[in-house]
């Protein structure tokens, strides 16, 4: 048998990149769940076992992006089956909308500010600080308004994923060191600080934690993509 061919024939078939993106994630997130391990975080470490992946068999970028475009598509159905969560709390969100809005306002104004002025202080340019500035909103939010504002698309999404891992497996443990305990806090600064990656930690918590987390998430990406570029024209 020409078992190179064979290899070679599953090694490029179009299923192959969600083969192993689905298998690697399955796998990790399993072994998250059995030990519980923070820097064992799904995303992450998934990430990095489909890299590897990728180079061992030598399958390039540009063709795992294009056998997983349809894990991509489903991106928008998944983003929008959030509300769901939402709307079975719609009543516990109208109890706390006030709350809510002040927690978006000072949150949002602090996960913001917080980031320039520490990449300010250790001499970042311009160019690098317009790019961080959008860094707690999700990638297709953050990549737009970084452009706008004179920073590098592509390395938005770099500070957008390094933003949600670090706050995906740092957060929780630290709201629970602060005795944060509510669901509706800890999910409104999961949701707001780590976007995705922290809305799925908060899901995971609980269906209450995951929608305000989708909410927070929900509204600091509109919020962003409003008034960061405003704030920018005005005081840059």
């Amino acid at each position: 048998m020409d078992w190179h061919g064979a290899l070679e024939s599953v090694i490029h078939h179009p299923l192959f990149g969600i083969g192993i993106t689905l298998g690697a994630y399955q796998l990790v997130l399993a072994g998250y769940e059995r030990t519980r391990w923070v820097f064992l975080q799904p995303v992450l470490v998934s990430m990095l076992v489909v890299i590897g992946v990728l180079l061992l068999t030598g399958v390039s970028y540009g063709e795992y992006r294009k056998s997983t475009e349809i894990l991509g598509t489903l991106l928008g159905p998944a983003t929008v089956a959030l509300a769901v969560p939402l709307f079975l709390n719609l009543r516990r969100i109208r109890q706390l909308l006030l709350p809510v809005l002040a927690t978006l306002l000072l949150g949002g104004v602090f996960a913001t500010g917080l980031g320039l002025l520490l990449a300010w202080c250790l001499g970042a340019e311009h160019m690098i600080l317009m790019t961080m500035a959008p860094k707690s909103v999700t990638s297709p939010i953050a990549m737009l308004v970084a452009e706008q504002i004179g920073g590098v698309a592509a390395l938005a999404a770099v500070f957008v994923l390094i933003t949600g891992v670090i706050g995906a497996i740092f957060g929780p443990a630290l709201l629970s060191m602060l005795k944060v305990h509510s669901p509706e806090a800890r999910g409104m600064a999961l949701g707001m600080t780590a976007h995705a990656v922290g809305t799925s930690v908060a899901l995971q918590e609980g269906e209450e934690c995951g929608a305000f987390a989708a909410l927070a998430m929900s509204l600091m990406g509109v919020s962003t993509a409003v008034f960061l570029p405003l704030a920018v024209s005005l005081f840059v």
